[in-house]
C-alpha cells in the first residue's frame, strides 16, 4: 500500500510539471495547444535512447531531452504561431500526429510499437537509485516540480510574462505598441516544450519503459483539462487542477475497484468537468489575478525607449 501511495505521488509530480508548462502556453499566452503530449513523448524517448543505446548518464540525458523537446517547440511555433484559435489547435494536433507516426515507424531507433524497455535507473552525484525504491524517485521528481514552479513563476512575473499576458488579452494592441508578438509566442512554446521534455525524461527513468500509448492525443486533452480546471494563467491553479484530475482518475485503482468501472468512464468525466467549468466557472477554481494590461504595455514601452 505504501509503495502504491509513493508511486501515485511521484506520478502526480510529473503531471504537475506538464500542467505548469502547458499553463505557460495556454494560460499566460492564450495559445490553444493540443500537442503537449508530443513534447512529453520527445523527452521520454530521447532519454530512453540516450541511456539504453548511447549509454549516457541521467543528468546529461535529462538536459538534452529538454533541449530537443524545446527544439520541437520551436519547429511547431515558428511556422504556425501566426495562426489563432481553432486553426492553431488543428495545426498543433497535426504536429502531434506527425511525432506519433515517427515514434511508431522508426523501429531501429524507437522500437516501434514495442517501445524501449530496460531503461537503467539514474545515478546522480554518486547516488545510485534502486529500481524498487519509489521514495527516491518521488524526491527526485518533486525537486524538479519545485524548480519548474519557481522558474515559470519568475518568468511570468518578469517583463517576458507581462508581454505574454498582454498578447493573451489583446494581440492587436500589443503588436501596435511595437512588441514582437511572434517572438514571444515562439519563446512561450519553446519554454513550455522544454519543461514538458523534462517531465518526459523523468517519466522514462521512473517507469523504465517507454511505449507509444503513453503519449497519445487523449493525454494532451487531460493536461489541458488540468489547466482549465485549476485556472488558466495561475500556477497554483495548474497544480491544483493536476492534483484533482489525477487522483479522480486513479482513485478506482487505489481502492481496487477499477475492474468495476469501464475505461471510457475517465473520458466521460473529463468531458463533463470541462463542460461544467465552462458553464459555471470559466475562470477555473483559482482565477488569475486581474491586471491592468494597458499599464503593463505602457511600462514595457518606457523600458524599451530608455534603451
Amino acid at each position: 500500500m505504501i509503495d502504491l501511495i509513493l508511486l501515485n505521488i511521484a506520478t502526480l509530480g510529473i503531471f504537475v510539471i506538464l500542467s505548469l508548462s502547458l499553463n505557460l502556453i495556454a494560460g499566460y499566452t492564450g495559445l490553444l495547444s493540443l500537442c503537449h503530449a508530443a513534447f512529453y513523448g520527445v523527452g521520454a524517448y530521447t532519454t530512453a535512447i540516450l541511456m539504453t543505446k548511447a549509454h549516457f548518464t541521467f543528468l546529461p540525458s535529462l538536459i538534452i531531452s529538454g533541449f530537443i523537446a524545446a527544439f520541437f517547440g520551436f519547429l511547431i511555433g515558428l511556422p504556425n504561431l501566426r495562426l489563432r484559435g481553432d486553426y492553431l489547435a488543428i495545426a498543433t494536433l497535426g504536429f502531434s500526429e506527425i511525432v506519433k507516426n515517427i515514434f511508431l515507424n522508426w523501429d531501429s531507433l524507437t522500437g516501434g510499437p514495442k517501445g524501449i524497455s530496460e531503461i537503467p535507473p539514474p545515478s546522480i552525484f554518486g547516488i545510485k537509485f534502486s529500481a524498487y525504491n519509489k521514495f527516491q524517485y518521488l524526491i527526485l521528481i518533486w525537486i524538479f516540480v519545485a524548480i519548474t514552479y519557481f522558474a515559470i513563476k519568475r518568468l511570468t512575473q518578469s517583463r517576458f510574462g507581462r508581454a505574454l499576458e498582454a498578447i493573451r488579452e489583446d494581440e492587436v494592441a500589443t503588436l501596435a505598441m511595437g512588441i514582437d508578438v511572434t517572438k514571444y509566442k515562439v519563446f512561450s512554446f519553446i519554454i513550455g516544450a522544454f519543461f514538458a521534455g523534462i517531465a518526459g525524461s523523468l517519466f522514462s527513468v521512473f517507469i523504465k519503459v517507454v511505449v507509444l500509448n503513453s503519449f497519445d492525443f487523449m493525454l494532451s486533452i487531460i493536461i489541458l483539462c488540468m489547466v482549465v480546471l485549476g485556472g488558466m494563467g495561475n500556477n497554483l491553479g495548474a497544480v491544483l487542477g493536476a492534483t484533482i484530475i489525477y487522483f479522480a482518475s486513479e482513485l478506482p485503482k487505489i481502492f481496487g475497484i477499477s475492474s468495476l468501472i469501464p475505461p471510457q468512464f475517465n473520458q466521460i468525466i473529463f468531458g463533463l468537468i470541462l463542460v461544467l467549468m465552462m458553464i459555471y466557472r470559466p475562470q477555473g477554481i483559482i482565477p488569475r489575478k486581474k491586471i491592468d494590461y494597458e499599464t503593463n504595455i505602457v511600462k514595457e514601452m518606457k523600458l524599451r525607449n530608455k534603451k
